[in-house]
């Protein structure tokens, strides 16, 4: 495995590194105050070519590989976890649609996304439908030369703020489950949309709700990948989102321990810095040791990814163990950093609550863990 960068994906990385400790890292709790993320800084990191890098030159992405995507992800999540969030979903949903859309309008919404003109969402969870996703029950009927989506979607990352979103619904029966189920690009201002809102712990600038259908006329232009095998096929790229969730998750872990290792080296007690007890020092050491094997792992699941092998369970790996490696992280540094740590001074309580919505977004963990089981008991299969 190489993971070293060309000259021009240095750069890259290191262009987005100045940017989210510049642009992003200041702002990250008066964007938690304002509950959005702002439009015009969406439309920035759009110019600046953040966005959808893995995706093919000729849709308007960079063309550059996995490994250096989850990097450039990363360092967006060292400076705001929640605004990653645009390049996590633009990343997903702009490959959906690059590999699986079948007309010029479908990639031109595509183009708008990668320059940040609209953010994207997906929407495939239901009220009754999370882990079991295949049981969804939102209806595309067709009519002539559209389909007709009724129903409701809930939990849906940016779904105040997206412009556009890859909607999974049912075009066949219920008793064919995934292979009844298309996927669709749907703008969220037709005709028949609502959204809300919710209240949640943490990520609140991401703007987590639901979006109801209302009798919305789609037309079959908008449709991905074949009617009915929508499911099936675009489930493979979750493989690539829980090794991009995994890096995304490890950004925030790193500010932290940044963060912490230098107070260790400011903050004295008994006349010397406190990190020269091994009662502080220990702790983080371990966490540089597990944050060492976790991020490893995140960049060995994409490299696997560019080199077109296998990599399911190395993905579930990623998506359980890092938000959760991530959160134990976070609450040691804020422990380092002793009663000033619990205070609104630091972001670590904002981390933590961020964060910890990873480990049940995309997958909660003993999901993964059946995912990680099956693909060993296909190895092992006598």
């Amino acid at each position: 495995m190489d993971f070293s960068l060309t000259d021009e994906q240095q750069a890259l990385i290191e262009s987005a590194s100045r940017f989210a400790k510049n642009r992003l890292a200041p702002f990250y709790r008066e964007r938690e105050k304002a509950r959005c993320i702002e439009p015009e800084l969406i439309r920035e990191m759009g110019d600046l070519g953040f966005l959808g890098v893995e995706l093919p030159e000729a849709v308007g992405g960079l063309g550059v590989d996995c490994v250096t995507s989850g990097l450039l992800l990363e360092q967006i999540a060292y400076g705001d976890f929640n605004v990653s969030y645009v390049n996590l979903l633009t990343s997903l949903c702009g490959q959906i649609v690059a590999h699986y859309a079948k007309s010029d309008l479908a990639l031109e919404w595509l183009g708008k996304a990668l320059r940040g003109e609209v953010a994207i969402a997906l929407a495939l969870t239901e009220p009754n439908a999370g882990s079991d996703a295949a049981q969804l029950k939102l209806k595309a009927r067709r009519e002539g030369k559209d389909f007709i989506l009724s129903g409701e979607k809930t939990s849906i990352s940016m779904a105040t703020q997206a412009g556009i979103a890859v909607v999974f619904a049912r075009t066949g029966e219920e008793s064919e489950r995934a292979h009844g189920i298309s996927a669709f690009l749907v703008p969220l201002d037709a005709a028949g949309i609502t959204r809300t809102a919710f209240d949640d712990l943490g990520t609140r600038p991401v703007g987590r709700g639901s979006i109801f259908f209302d009798g919305v006329h789609i037309s079959q232009d908008l449709m991905l990948g074949d009617e009915g095998q929508g499911f099936v096929q675009v489930m493979q790229g979750f493989d690539y989102s829980r090794a991009l969730i995994g890096l995304q998750c490890l950004g925030v872990a790193r500010a932290s321990l940044d963060e912490a290792w230098r107070y260790s080296q400011e903050r004295e007690a008994f006349g010397k810095p406190i990190g020269d007890f091994q009662g502080v020092s220990f702790p983080l050491a371990e966490c540089e040791t597990y944050y060492e094997a976790c991020r490893s792992l995140c960049l060995r699941t994409l490299w696997l990814k560019d080199q077109h092998l296998p990599h399911t369970a190395e993905a579930a790996m990623c998506k359980w163990w890092a938000p959760k490696l991530s959160c134990e992280i976070i609450q040691q540094c804020l422990l380092t950093h002793g009663h000033g740590g619990y205070g609104s001074d630091y972001h670590f309580g904002q981390r933590y609550r961020d964060v910890l919505g990873l480990q049940i977004g995309d997958g909660m963990a003993n999901i993964m863990k059946m995912i990680i089981a099956r693909q060993m008991k296909k190895r092992f299969a006598v």
